[in-house]
């Protein structure tokens, strides 16, 4: 089969089989778009559609988003994960209005030059608002051309990737970018899955190497295996007055701009490191169970312990900490597992 072949396969098949009715479909208002495939980036459509659609509703267009208080967007991304998806949103909102007049780029350069936006991303930005003629390689797109064209090794690796490219700048077609591009992205997601794809009902079977050659698979490789490393932490959950102590993590890092109950180290003296920190004298201490909690380089187990404050000393004004009502806690800007330990508080009263 020829590229061009391909592509038109893929185009036929998507017209019948493929999706339609995705909340920022049928649109070609960039804002939209832009915001999809950022929070499609490492997430499932399925996960997206109710953040994407409450996003939208608070954030209607790139000035609301420009304007709003970084808190605010990190609270609507509470619990999508990789937070700093949700900052580069926030940032690139803020170039596009100081920098293009509040109108969203259409140079494929001047997309890929925003923060968070990447070649494929940019790409897919482009051929679903503006109708541009862009090769795109997302995680589906690259196991659906590495298994038909053979292209062994894995994706990540810079040879493999610019064997990908190539092959996936070869296959766009003249016309019908855009149902061709979502027809690759359907393709992956509901048919060339990793394990158990569905061979006997891809439109590109016959041409597949992988198939053919019964490597499915083996192709693409997987990402290299390591010791995934484990780390544990203390969270200290004071609480005083029905209010609970949070403090901002700083960004970039981990959980960066969110709002975490403050950490200690396994085997610290927490009551000590309350008084010193916070000026917090503890009248009980309560362990909690452990959360565990996975990243992509690590995995972690946290430790919460409930801490009643007896009494505030003047130097906890200092820091950079803020009490909350736990109703306050359920809507701010925190990532998953303090909303768990915050559900574990209630089934402890």
């Amino acid at each position: 089969m020829t590229d061009q072949g391909f592509a038109e396969q893929v185009i036929a098949w998507q017209r019948v089989h493929g999706r339609h009715d995705l909340p920022w479909q049928k649109t070609r208002d960039a804002y939209s778009i832009w915001v999809s495939e950022v929070m499609l980036q490492q997430t499932q459509v399925a996960t997206v559609i109710p953040y994407y659609e409450r996003f939208v509703r608070r954030f209607p267009d790139v000035a609301a988003l420009a304007k709003a208080p970084v808190d605010d967007v990190l609270a609507q991304w509470s619990g999508l994960g990789y937070y700093s998806r949700g900052r580069n949103l926030h940032r690139a909102a803020q170039v596009i209005c100081n920098e293009h007049g509040g109108r969203f780029p259409q140079a494929i350069e001047q997309i890929a030059a925003l923060p968070g936006i990447g070649r494929s991303t940019a790409a897919a930005i482009a051929v679903f608002a503006f109708g541009a003629k862009h090769a795109i390689l997302d995680g589906n797109v690259k196991r659906v051309l590495a298994r038909v064209r053979g292209i062994e090794g894995y994706p990540g690796d810079k040879e493999v990737s610019d064997s990908l490219w190539q092959a996936s700048e070869r296959c766009v077609p003249q016309v019908n970018v855009e149902a061709y591009t979502q027809g690759l992205m359907d393709l992956g997601a509901t048919v060339c899955l990793r394990s158990r794809p569905h061979c006997l009902v891809c439109p590109v079977a016959e041409a597949c190497v992988a198939r053919r050659e019964r490597r499915v698979a083996s192709i693409p490789a997987p990402r290299p295996r390591k010791p995934l490393p484990h780390r544990q932490t203390v969270m200290l959950v004071l609480e005083r007055a029905g209010a609970l102590l949070l403090e901002k993590r700083p960004a970039p890092g981990i959980w960066g701009g969110l709002w975490c109950f403050p950490e200690a180290a396994i085997g610290e003296d927490v009551e000590a490191a309350c008084e010193l920190r916070f000026g917090a004298m503890i009248d009980s201490i309560e362990q909690l169970p452990a959360v565990e909690h996975g990243f992509t380089h690590f995995s972690l187990t946290i430790k919460p312990q409930r801490l009643r404050v007896r009494e505030l000393q003047s130097r906890a004004a200092e820091c950079a900490v803020a009490w909350l009502s736990k109703e306050q806690v359920r809507v701010a800007a925190i990532p998953a597992p303090v909303k768990r330990i915050v559900e574990l508080l209630a089934s402890h009263e």
